[in-house]
C-alpha cells in the first residue's frame, strides 16, 4: 500500500513541476522515487520517510543552485535592476556630505550618491551605476583612459 502512495506523490509532484516550472517540487519527486523503491525492497515507513527526506535534500542542496544557474541564463533585467552596470552622466555636483547629487540615466533624472562616501564628482563627468537604494543611484565615477 505504501508503494501506491509513494506512486500518488511523484505523480503529483511531477504535474505541480510542468504546470510551474519553477523548480519546487521536482526535488520531493525524486525524494517520492527513493521511498517509493525503499518500499519496493520491503523497508519500514520510518526507512521510507527517511529515504525521501534525505534524498529531497540532498537533490535540492546539491542541484538546485546549478539547475538555477542554467534556467535564469537567458533571464533580462528589468525596471531598476536593468540600470545597475549602465553609465549615466551627472548633472547635479554629487556630494554625499551634502546629501546632493543627480544623475540622468536612459533619459531619467535620479537622485545620485557617490558608492565612496569621500568622493565629490563634478557635473558632466560619467559614472558607473553601482547598486541602487531606494530611489538613489549609488555611483563610482569612470576612470577615463588616456590614449
Amino acid at each position: 500500500m505504501a508503494m501506491i502512495g509513494w506512486l500518488v506523490a511523484i505523480v503529483l509532484f511531477v504535474i505541480i513541476e510542468i504546470n510551474t516550472m519553477a523548480l519546487t517540487t521536482i526535488w520531493f519527486a525524486g525524494g517520492s522515487l527513493a521511498a517509493f523503491l525503499a518500499a519496493g525492497f520491503g523497508a519500514s515507513v520510518k526507512v521510507q520517510l527517511v529515504m525521501f527526506l534525505i534524498v529531497s535534500c540532498i537533490l535540492l542542496i546539491f542541484t538546485r543552485p546549478f539547475a538555477t544557474k542554467f534556467i535564469n541564463k537567458g533571464t533580462v533585467k528589468t525596471n531598476v535592476a536593468g540600470l545597475i552596470g549602465k553609465k549615466a552622466r551627472v548633472t547635479a555636483e554629487i556630494n554625499n556630505e551634502l546629501s546632493q547629487g543627480a544623475a540622468v540615466v536612459n533619459g531619467q533624472e535620479w537622485t545620485a550618491r557617490a558608492e565612496d562616501e569621500k568622493q565629490v564628482i563634478p557635473v558632466g563627468e560619467s559614472v558607473l551605476i553601482k547598486d541602487i537604494r531606494g530611489v538613489k543611484l549609488i555611483v563610482e565615477r569612470i576612470k577615463e583612459e588616456k590614449l
